[in-house]
């Protein structure tokens, strides 16, 4: 071969190696960072389920987009909101009972999960049936709920429920007589709304400040879900646990992004935001049926802890309960709050939770929950219109 024909051969094979190599780096310079902010603590259901989604992201957009969690410290949960319609992330978890006054559509929703207690429906049918049926109204039946979360510049991707809520006492409560007069630490407005109901007294007080309350007899009992007797500790200051009162969990786990970020990207990759959205609102609602069965037993095989069952009158009262507040709900939200279709919602919501109590009944795994959500829920989204 001739030499000024072998250099050429060389020449023209170093051109395409470094061709290769920049195309290469163009592709990957064009996978994008998206911000996800939360104020979960670090090992907690809310960062382990974070961990799936960051990953579903990567793998659903086929590594074009990357999802960078900030647990408590880029913004709080009281943050949250303001801070996604300011852009300072792409992403947050939003605790929507605290927001009344920008989210107040959906948050009627949210004061609906004792409904479940009185359906008699397993703590794992609460938490999987509840996710799948408020994702599944405010997409398709709720313009209202999308409405507000426009006006914050966000844009809703779905929601999540925990399992029911239980009296965690350090003082026996089994029966309404019992219940009467005891301070009692609520997690939201329905939870208040029973305990007054039944002669208690409802304390205001952050979750944060319970084991200090419980430890030190400031309040007898705490009303929430197993999980966070050992997340938050409660299990050290606990001497009585009562299952099956007040019933109902916490519904209001928003996962919401900016309205700016979600429109910048492409169709495809807000199809894969979807799909991932999907994992992530079955993964918390699988974590928490995960950690309250464990829980259960531990307070089972532990000699200074009981558990209860409430008596027949404290179940028979709380259902009573449950049935009048919802014929009340609609008209305090439609007077305090405007919410205009507010018993028509009620109704309809109603439907759908029995539809979901159903539909999840006896799911045995994540993946099948993941994509009962994705066939019901998720995939019914019209990314190309959706938020934009």
């Amino acid at each position: 071969m001739r030499p000024k024909f072998k250099n050429a051969l060389k020449n023209a094979a170093l051109a395409a190696g470094v061709s290769v190599s920049v195309l290469s780096m163009a592709g990957a310079a064009e996978a994008r960072e998206l911000r996800f902010a939360s104020g979960a603590t670090q090992n907690s259901i809310g960062s382990e389920s974070l961990e799936g989604f960051a990953a579903a992201i990567e793998e659903y957009s086929d590594g074009d987009l990357q999802l960078r969690v900030f647990l408590q410290s880029l913004l709080s949960f009281m943050e949250t909101p303001s801070g996604l319609r300011d852009g300072l992330a792409d992403f947050g978890s939003v605790l929507l009972p605290y927001f009344p006054g920008e989210f107040p559509s959906t948050i009627l929703l949210t004061e609906m999960t004792m409904l479940l207690e009185a359906s008699g429906a397993t703590p794992a049918q609460t938490a999987y049936a509840f996710s799948g049926a408020i994702s599944e109204f405010v997409f398709e039946r709720c313009p209202e709920c999308l409405e507000e979360f426009a006006n914050q510049n966000q844009v809703f991707i779905g929601a999540s429920g925990t399992t029911p809520y239980m009296l965690i006492c350090n003082t026996p409560v089994r029966t309404a007589e019992e219940f009467r007069g005891k301070r009692i630490r609520t997690g939201g407005p329905q939870w208040s709304r029973w305990t007054e109901e039944l002669g208690g007294r409802p304390t205001s007080m952050s979750v944060a400040e319970v084991y200090e309350g419980l430890g030190q007899g400031v309040i007898d009992c705490t009303s929430n879900s197993a999980p966070e007797m050992t997340s938050f500790s409660f299990i050290d200051v606990t001497s009585d646990v009562t299952t099956q009162v007040p019933g109902g969990g916490f519904g209001g786990i928003g996962t919401h992004m900016n309205a700016d970020s979600w429109r910048g990207l492409s169709p495809e990759h807000r199809e894969a935001i979807m799909r991932a959205s999907a994992r992530i609102h079955a993964k918390l609602p699988w974590l928490y049926v995960r950690d309250h069965n464990a829980n259960m037993e531990l307070v089972e095989e532990r000699d200074d802890i009981s558990v209860h069952e409430p008596d027949k009158e404290f179940i028979n009262r709380t259902r009573e309960f449950i049935e009048q507040d919802m014929e009340r709900v609609a008209q305090r939200y439609s007077d305090r709050y405007n919410v205009n279709r507010a018993e028509e919602m009620v109704e309809e919501f109603s439907a759908v939770l029995d539809r979901w109590v159903e539909l999840v009944d006896g799911t045995e795994s994540l993946d099948e929950l993941s994509e009962i959500y994705w066939d019901e829920v998720f995939s019914k989204v019209d990314v190309t219109s959706f938020g934009m």
